[in-house]
């Protein structure tokens, strides 16, 4: 779904104004991070959109396309809240295929996609070779934890309040609405470990508050970014 309001597309102007200037020289990794329902994936389409017309190209990714296996991610039970937390993903495939590829020490062949979590099967990797100034921007959960956070050259934390992010989960079908439903427990409470344990609002470069998608607000302007 796209909003196409004034203060949606003024916000979208401000950061893609923010990450198109940053290293022209390289590649740069943008993350979009936010619980469940929080409107990361709208938002990094939209960021990439607004970042075409500076001319940088852009490669569109999800951490969506690096699930462990059903195994692994429910091997702590399946409503675990320290397995949806730390199982559900495979960081060192993300980090071999995408991430460290396209660092500025990688060789720019890269792949975004490695496991169909629907069918619970690897899918075969699709290569490609990124331009040398191109923007990476992924979109998922849990992108400020340890062992990901340093790889952003500019990250966003959509902040967003659980009885808003279930009630859009909810539409999608993912999700019951109500944050106290039993159902939602492995995913509420995981995603409160992360926000307590990795403070992803003091670490992003910038915070928005997407509550309300025609009107997200920066509430925290972005930090200097790193200059290696």
């Amino acid at each position: 779904m796209v909003i196409h309001t004034p203060q949606r597309m003024a916000v979208l102007a401000e950061i893609a104004a923010s990450v198109a200037t940053l290293h022209p020289d390289r590649v740069i990794r943008v993350g979009v991070d936010g619980v469940d329902g929080a409107g990361k994936t709208t938002f990094a389409d939209e960021l990439a959109d607004a970042i075409t017309p500076t001319g940088r190209p852009t490669i569109r990714a999800g951490v969506d396309g690096f699930h462990h296996p059903r195994h692994v991610r429910h091997r702590r039970g399946r409503d675990s809240p320290d397995g949806f937390f730390h199982d559900s993903y495979d960081y060192a495939q993300l980090r071999t295929m995408l991430l460290d590829p396209l660092s500025p020490a990688g060789d720019r062949r890269y792949c975004t996609h490695a496991f169909d979590h629907e069918t619970d099967q690897p899918v075969e990797p699709t290569w490609a070779h990124a331009p040398h100034d191109a923007i990476l921007i992924i979109d998922g959960i849990f992108l400020h934890r340890p062992g990901l956070h340093s790889c952003w050259d500019y990250s966003i934390f959509l902040h967003v309040d659980f009885a808003v992010s279930l009630a859009r989960a909810a539409e999608r079908g993912d999700l019951d609405p109500d944050p106290a439903a039993p159902s939602n427990q492995r995913y509420v409470q995981g995603q409160l470990l992360y926000l307590n344990q990795c403070q992803p609002h003091n670490v992003a470069s910038v915070v928005i508050d997407n509550n309300h998608l025609g009107t997200p607000r920066i509430t925290r302007p972005a930090t200097p970014t790193r200059t290696e």
